[in-house]
C-alpha cells in the first residue's frame, strides 16, 4: 500500500491501535473475576429458529447482585435452547432454572484460580502489543516506501519514525494500565 502523506500513516496506525486496546478491552470483560459480568455471555451462540443467535438477542440479561446474572428469556418456546447453549458454553458456571428464567452464581475464585485468570490477562495484554508492534512495522514500511520514493527526506524520514514510536509507547503504557487494573480487579477478594 503506497502512502501519500506521513498523516495518512499516522492515522492508518493510529486507528489500528484503537481496535487493538478495543479488542483487548473486550477480553479483559469476557475474563471472569468472581463477578457477575453480562459481557461473559456475548460469545453464547443459542441454535433456534433454524439457525444460529447472539443470546443478548433473545433475552434479557440483569445483574441483580455483584454475584449473580439473571437471564430472562423472550420466548419461552426457545427457553430450553438457551439453557443448553449457556451449558454447552463452558462459562464454568452451573446455571439453576426456574423455568422462567436462569441464575448464573458466579463463585468467589480461590487465589489459585485468581493467579490463572492474572497470567491469562497478561497473556492477552502481551498478544496485543505484539499485535501493535506489528503495525508500527507496517507503519515504519509505509515511511521507508516513501523515502524511497523521494517523497521523504531523510531528516523528515526520522522524524516520521520518532512519531511512530511516540505513538506506539504511549498505547503500551495504556495496555500496562489496563492490564494493570484488571489484575487489581482480579485479586481483589
Amino acid at each position: 500500500m503506497s502512502f501519500q502523506s506521513t498523516e495518512e500513516i499516522y492515522s492508518k496506525f493510529k486507528d489500528a491501535i484503537n481496535k487493538a486496546i478495543n479488542h483487548l478491552d473486550s477480553e479483559f470483560a469476557s475474563i471472569r473475576a468472581g463477578r457477575a459480568n453480562p459481557k461473559i455471555l456475548d460469545k453464547v451462540m443459542v441454535s433456534c429458529y433454524g439457525s444460529l443467535m447472539p443470546l443478548n438477542q433473545l433475552a434479557n440479561i440483569t445483574v441483580p447482585d455483584p454475584r449473580c446474572l439473571t437471564i430472562n428469556v423472550w420466548d419461552p418456546s426457545v427457553f430450553k435452547d438457551v439453557l443448553k447453549a449457556i451449558n454447552e458454553a463452558n462459562l464454568g458456571l452451573a446455571p439453576s432454572d426456574d423455568g422462567k428464567s436462569i441464575r448464573l452464581v458466579f463463585p468467589v475464585p480461590t487465589e489459585e484460580r485468581r493467579k490463572e485468570l492474572v497470567k491469562q490477562a497478561k497473556a492477552v495484554s502481551e498478544e496485543t502489543k505484539v499485535t501493535l508492534r506489528n503495525e508500527r512495522r507496517d507503519a515504519l514500511d509505509g515511511i521507508k516506501e516513501m523515502k524511497k520514493d523521494n517523497l521523504l527526506t531523510e531528516d523528515t524520514q526520522e522524524l516520521a519514525e520518532k512519531e511512530i514510536q511516540k505513538i506506539l509507547d504511549k498505547a503500551t503504557q495504556e495496555i500496562n494500565d489496563l492490564t494493570a487494573k484488571k489484575e487489581k480487579e482480579i485479586m481483589e477478594v
